[in-house]
């Protein structure tokens, strides 16, 4: 199957930061990226119980005479054939519809209205909304192009840390990278979170392709972060419990995004994964 990336590019040197690390991802695990290039600074996402519009900053608009130039020439640099996406349909003229069918989106901190917030450790609320509907994982990539040498899980115990595991576990086969399991321990020992994946249909992968599962106190949460491999992908999941408790409704994922620089992959309550 062909996996692929939407990427709104921004034709700044940020926005080059970006874009290699959506490239990176992509030649990784052996999936697609394909680019978006606005030219307004909105579009709507539409989802199969909600429609989000998203504002970008004007910097996406700069200089769009030479944006397709810059972005054929960061496909080149990492081998990858350029593949472009143009919107069909319109809201209004300047409001273009953007396909949700794809398997991953790259969603910068900056792809926001709030984007001013963002280097101050803040995941701007239309981004909570993508995550929240969106039926594939977000790519929140880190400041700067970062490559990335192992996958670390954070691993709660919900129903959608499962699927964060099973997302793992596929970034393992396919790119063939050590996957590291992170688990804060609440009000369970680390039996009951073994017995949770032994139970599961992904035991036998995890046996494969886990290398190590780490386990911390509840308070150690911040040693847990700065143990993470700094270039490692983070895996994680949104709307579950365990240490992923409201996530995006409460203060951990903005501590997770202000504390560490690793590129986060996000899964959300409507996000399905296979591992086909």
């Amino acid at each position: 199957m062909n996996y692929k990336l939407l990427h709104i590019f921004r034709n700044t040197p940020f926005g080059r930061e970006t874009f290699l690390q959506s490239l990176y991802f992509c030649k990784t695990i052996n999936a697609y990226p394909v680019v978006y290039i606005p030219k307004s600074n909105k579009f709507l996402l539409y989802f199969s119980n909600d429609a989000v519009q998203v504002d970008l900053d004007h910097s996406y608009l700069n200089d769009q005479e030479t944006a397709k130039e810059h972005s054929e020439e960061l496909f080149e640099e990492m081998g990858i054939k350029p593949m472009f996406y143009e919107p069909k349909n319109y809201t209004a003229s300047t409001l273009p519809d953007v396909s949700t069918n794809f398997d991953y989106l790259c969603c910068p901190r900056s792809v926001s209205d709030l984007s001013s917030k963002i280097g101050l450790g803040h995941i701007g609320p239309k981004v909570r909304r993508i995550i929240k509907h969106a039926t594939f994982p977000v790519l929140i990539t880190s400041p700067v192009f970062k490559p990335w040498k192992s996958i670390s899980v954070f691993f709660g115990g919900s129903a959608n840390a499962m699927n964060s595991l099973n997302l793992g576990l596929k970034l393992a086969m396919s790119s063939g990278l050590p996957l590291n399991i992170y688990t804060l321990l609440e009000k369970q020992g680390e039996d009951f979170y073994r017995e949770l994946v032994g139970k599961s249909k992904l035991a036998a992968l995890a046996d494969q392709y886990v290398s190590q599962w780490y386990f911390y106190e509840n308070q150690k949460f911040d040693t847990m972060l700065y143990e993470v491999p700094h270039d490692s992908l983070i895996v994680l999941g949104a709307y579950g419990h365990g240490i992923i408790k409201e996530i995006l409704l409460g203060s951990k994922m903005e501590h997770i995004q202000s504390t560490v620089t690793n590129n986060l992959l996000i899964t959300g309550p409507h996000c399905t994964i296979s591992l086909q």
